[in-house]
């Protein structure tokens, strides 16, 4: 019988691409596989599981199910997305940076023979050009496709944890496009927590990029997660002559206070947003029909918050939901909403739910789709990326969340939801 390999194709490309995974020349029976991934931060991530080769010895994992282990589905990209992580990062900075990952893959036959490979996953791949940006008190980075421009731009935020989404940013660089990853609280030169943003800045921030990054056909589309979702929505409503199209990540239709990002000792229900310097109305401020139980809750058993249940208590008063809504309808272009069902932060289905009914009753001229990652949780983003670290400690406020949904629901919802908003970016910019 010939040696076991490995064979990993692509073995070096951008995060985003899944892998083929086929092991070879194992005696036929069980295989032990493992994957490790020391990432840059310094933290460790491991799956294992038992596969088993058949009478060539032969094994595809995306064809074949793992009889064991910490993934039981055909899918090669399994052994990523089902990595526990064994030991915390030692260089938490570089958590969010955009350093190459490597992940090691080790296969055992029932005979004892052995063999490993490693494949990278990029995010920034070579011909992508990297500029940071501090200019008029505008922060952020810059990330430029290769290729001969122009090119159409997206502005990529994050949410209620800061800092610039340099990783969401590249990739969409990877797939032609001027990605503006914009900072808007806890970066450099920018204030340390989320309060009385203006919205004058994300004004000065689009016009800049519409002049500074020759936008292709003058497209520009925003996109951000959580509170930054329900931030793309305010952006596309608030100034529709510079958004021409909106893609919002686990959204609410509604502005909510700082709640756990705001300035120490601040009340959550503190103003987040202000225009000509008068804050937006947030529906938790005032709102006699608020429960914030379920938000400052602190379980004896140790388990994690879910805080989702109190941000329904906040819709039962229509006169303040109708005060902090979104006027999304007034939105001119299209409209991608991405939520989980089982978001255990706030109600992300609910609020697209709600989102899609506004646009309907509006007779939105554009199209707009509601992706719902069925089962999945708060923390829907970039594929082939460990999705078993559920609950963890809030950025900005330390207090450890959960999330919601399972590594499985996670990982299809972050596959499937990249591809959506791919297919709705291309076809909303051409």
């Amino acid at each position: 019988m010939s040696e076991p390999t490995i064979q990993i194709v692509p073995r070096d490309a951008a995060l985003d691409v899944p892998r083929r995974i086929v092991l070879d020349g194992y005696a036929p029976g069980p295989v032990q596989l493992s994957a490790e991934l020391r990432h840059p931060d310094g933290s460790v991530w491991r799956s294992e599981a038992t596969v088993t080769a058949d009478a060539d010895g032969h094994v595809d994992l995306d064809r074949q199910a793992p009889s064991a282990g910490d993934w039981r589905e055909a899918d090669a990209m399994g052994l990523v997305w089902s990595m526990r992580r064994l030991q915390p990062p030692s260089q938490a900075a570089l958590t969010d940076e955009i350093e190459p990952l490597t992940v090691a893959v080790q296969a055992r036959g029932a005979d004892g023979a052995s063999a490993r490979a490693e494949f990278i996953q990029r995010y920034l791949v070579d011909g992508v050009e990297r500029r940071d940006v501090n200019v008029d008190g505008i922060v952020g980075t810059v990330f430029t496709p290769r290729g001969a421009g122009p090119h159409p731009v997206i502005v990529v935020m994050n949410g209620s944890g800061g800092g610039i989404p340099l990783q969401r940013a590249s990739q969409w660089a990877t797939h032609g496009y001027t990605a503006f990853a914009l900072g808007y609280f806890k970066a450099p030169g920018l204030p340390d927590h989320i309060s009385n943003t203006p919205l004058e800045y994300f004004e000065r921030a689009l016009r800049w990029a519409r002049a500074e990054l020759a936008p292709r056909k003058g497209f520009v589309a925003v996109t951000g997660q959580s509170r930054g979702g329900e931030l793309a929505l305010l952006l596309g409503a608030r100034f529709p002559e510079l958004v021409n199209a909106v893609i919002a990540y686990v959204p609410s239709i509604l502005v909510h206070g700082t709640l756990r990002a705001g300035r120490p000792g601040e009340a959550p229900d503190s103003p987040v947003w202000t225009w000509q310097g008068q804050p937006l109305p947030n529906v938790w401020k005032d709102n006699p029909d608020a429960d914030w139980s379920a938000f400052d809750q602190v379980p004896a058993d140790g388990q994690p918050v879910r805080q989702a249940p109190a941000f329904l208590s906040v819709l039962r008063n229509a006169d303040a939901v109708a005060a902090a809504r979104i006027p999304v309808e007034r939105i001119e272009g299209p409209v991608l909403l991405i939520s989980g069902t089982d978001d255990g932060f706030w109600p992300s289905t609910l609020y697209s739910d709600r989102i899609v009914d506004a646009l309907r009753a509006s007779g939105h001229r554009w199209p707009y789709r509601h992706f719902r990652g069925e089962g999945a949780g708060h923390a829907i983003g970039l594929p082939n990326t460990p999705t078993t670290l559920i609950a963890k400690p809030h950025p900005v406020a330390g207090v450890v969340l959960t999330g919601g949904g399972t590594p499985l629901a996670n990982a299809r919802a972050n596959a499937a939801s990249w591809q959506a908003a791919r297919d709705f970016l291309a076809e909303a910019s051409a």
